[in-house]
């Protein structure tokens, strides 16, 4: 009895295994699904929403698209306060290089806003509309860091670090930061200030002196930044649509064509929720520190449109 039970076990666990690949390859076939073609002339649609901490996303649905012969041109509908500089400048130049290389053109569409980095990504695009209300700007870097030695003690923790450099624990939050240290990250934001400046005075066609009066991390309203040439028209996302099929012939109701959502999308969503937060997660999710000691092109305060990246 007890070797018949160990077979009828064995064959049911296998049964339960087969049925299980069954479900697993019928999920793969799912999340593999063809990414449909573009059928007819169409305007590329992307969305640059919430922080830019990672520009994987946006640059390879331009990529995949852009260059179809039945893409004319590229719309961006942006709604971001910025984010991190090597993310920003990714999408800036992917815009640009479909302008200056594709030779399609690229329309921006602000909501909300397009402050900092997600301004700096706007500079790829060959025109900006923007509502009157909508926050513009803010053409600037910051760097922030925090100073935890009292937090560490009141929990009965002590940080030490074994280093080959004097500079390669700077910024750590578990001293106080030493006055060279300060001059390094200093010079690092002014260096990213300038190229930010930069692509500023070449998309808009403005010098650097007249960039460099309004690059005090002041954001505009979109009525304020046409007045300073940061933008080009007041209107809607419609607007924009007109302003982009009059501009390759497709007329005032272009069809649009936006990337469907992608299977590696899905598999980072189960990540994010399937990992075990420690202690340290939770003190850096709570204290925002997953951008602490790196030069952000981000409007300042921010920091609240972490919750939903």
């Amino acid at each position: 009895m007890r070797k018949f039970l160990g077979t009828v076990f064995i064959v049911v666990l296998i049964f339960f295994f087969a049925g299980c690949l069954m479900v697993a390859n019928d999920l793969m076939k799912q999340l593999h699904l063809e990414q449909p073609k573009v059928a007819k002339s169409s305007i590329l649609l992307l969305h640059l929403n919430g922080v830019i901490v990672n520009s994987h996303r946006f640059v390879s649905d331009l990529d995949r698209y852009a260059g179809d012969s039945d893409i004319k041109g590229v719309l961006v509908r942006i709604n971001s306060p910025g984010g991190v500089v090597g993310a920003s400048q990714e999408i800036y130049a992917d815009l640009n290089r479909v302008r200056t290389e594709l030779h399609k053109p690229v329309v921006v569409s602000v909501s909300d806003m397009a402050a900092s980095g997600a301004f700096y990504a706007a500079m790829g695009a060959d025109k900006i509309v923007t509502n009157p209300g909508s926050l513009i700007g803010s053409i600037g870097v910051i760097m922030e860091f925090a100073d935890l030695q009292k937090l560490y003690a009141w929990a009965k923790i002590k940080r030490y670090v074994i280093k080959t450099g004097p500079y390669k624990d700077s910024g750590a939050e578990y001293r106080d930061m030493r006055p060279d240290e300060k001059a390094v990250f200093q010079a690092m934001a002014d260096d990213v200030l300038e190229q930010f400046k930069t692509a500023v005075a070449k998309s808009r066609h403005l010098t650097m002196a007249q960039v460099t009066t309004l690059a005090d991390g002041r954001v505009f309203t979109g009525e304020k930044a046409i007045e300073l040439h940061l933008a080009d028209q007041i209107g809607t996302v419609y607007d924009a649509k007109k302003l982009i099929g009059k501009m390759t012939g497709l007329g005032d109701h272009p069809e649009m064509f936006m990337p469907p959502p992608r299977n590696q999308y899905l598999v980072e969503w189960l990540n994010s929720r399937t990992r075990v937060p420690n202690l340290d997660d939770s003190i850096r999710d709570i204290l925002h520190a997953q951008l602490w000691g790196q030069p952000l092109l981000m409007l300042p305060g921010a920091m609240n449109f972490l919750g939903g990246r």
